[in-house]
């Protein structure tokens, strides 16, 4: 793997040559090491743009910020757009019509911000072979996409970019391999797959703020407490869904009515099939004690033993 990547380091010296280079960095994992890898290969001439859109896990976009800019000296541009994503999902309820208002405001905001950079030639992508073979997406054309399964929408044609995807014949597990080898930290190489239009897919029924947090606090709860069992090394995702319902319940000596949080961890090897991880019961109990006693409004948690098929590994 090292020979890997002094060979694309050089390949993309050569391709690029003098002109700009921008990234979509998501923070996942696949955008997360192609930037870094071509950062190594040009330096200032790639221009990562960062749009925080509010939707992310606990701290994420501060993690974003810190490894890649602080650490990485990456040329990173950050777009605080949380209040202009949060009014245009406001009432909106669909799960197909979240992806698809997310997915165009990024477009959006991301042609917005390259244009101020200028004469940008080519576009950075974490495509992999997996990703290549169902996209039918060939190397060298102009047509920039960003898959909505990576990031949150697609790149219209007319932007003209010619693309950079040094991953395009590499595995998962690879690219992971490359971005320990770079000098990324481990929590951004082993970061877990996460939905484009992020926690909005997670909460059913409309995005609030308040929705946005109590999902964030017990998504938060949920890792630490899976990971502090080791059980992260058997469940390849897990995480929490707030539905839109209430129920009556009792929290103290007062009467509260309140939302439930939806547990979901699955073992799977492909994600075209998976099951869900049989988590122990003490370990489950821990995870509900503290989402009903430190997230307010929140009085329940229940586990999701619905495998793929099928139901789908997340809920919208």
């Amino acid at each position: 793997m090292k020979n890997f990547v002094s060979k694309k380091i050089e390949e993309i010296k050569d391709q690029v040559g003098f002109d700009k280079v921008v990234c979509a960095l998501s923070g996942g994992v696949d955008s997360s090491v192609a930037a870094t890898l071509v950062n190594k290969a040009i330096g200032k001439k790639l221009y990562c743009i960062f749009v925080d859109q509010g939707l992310m896990r606990h701290r994420e976009a501060e993690q974003v910020v810190k490894t890649f800019k602080s650490y990485q000296k990456i040329n990173l541009k950050v777009i605080d757009a949380k209040n202009l994503f949060l009014s245009k999902l406001k009432g909106v309820v669909d799960p197909e019509k979240k992806r698809k208002i997310i997915g165009e405001l990024f477009i959006r905001i991301f042609e917005k911000e390259a244009k101020k950079i200028g004469d940008v030639k080519w576009l950075v992508q974490g495509t992999l072979y997996t990703d290549a073979i169902t996209s039918g997406v060939s190397v060298g054309k102009t047509a920039a996409v960003i898959k909505s399964h990576h990031n949150v929408g697609g790149l219209p044609k007319k932007f003209g970019f010619k693309l950079i995807e040094p991953f395009r014949y590499l595995y998962k597990d690879e690219v992971r391999q490359v971005g320990r080898l770079l000098g990324l930290p481990e929590e951004v190489v082993m970061r877990q797959p996460f939905p484009g239009p992020g926690l909005a897919v997670r909460i059913i029924g409309e995005v609030t703020e308040k929705k946005l947090e109590i999902v964030r606090q017990a998504d938060r709860i949920m890792r630490q407490e899976i990971e502090k069992a080791g059980w992260h090394k058997k469940s390849q995702q897990y995480f929490a869904v707030l539905p839109s319902i209430k129920s009556v319940g009792v929290q103290g000596d007062a009467r509260t009515y309140g939302y439930p949080i939806i547990i979901r961890a699955v073992t799977t090897k492909d994600f075209m099939t998976a099951d869900w991880t049989k988590l122990p019961h003490d370990l489950l109990a821990r995870i509900s004690v503290k989402i009903t006693n430190e997230i307010k409004g929140v009085n329940r948690a229940l586990y999701d033993i619905t495998s793929k098929p099928p139901g789908t590994v997340e809920w919208e």
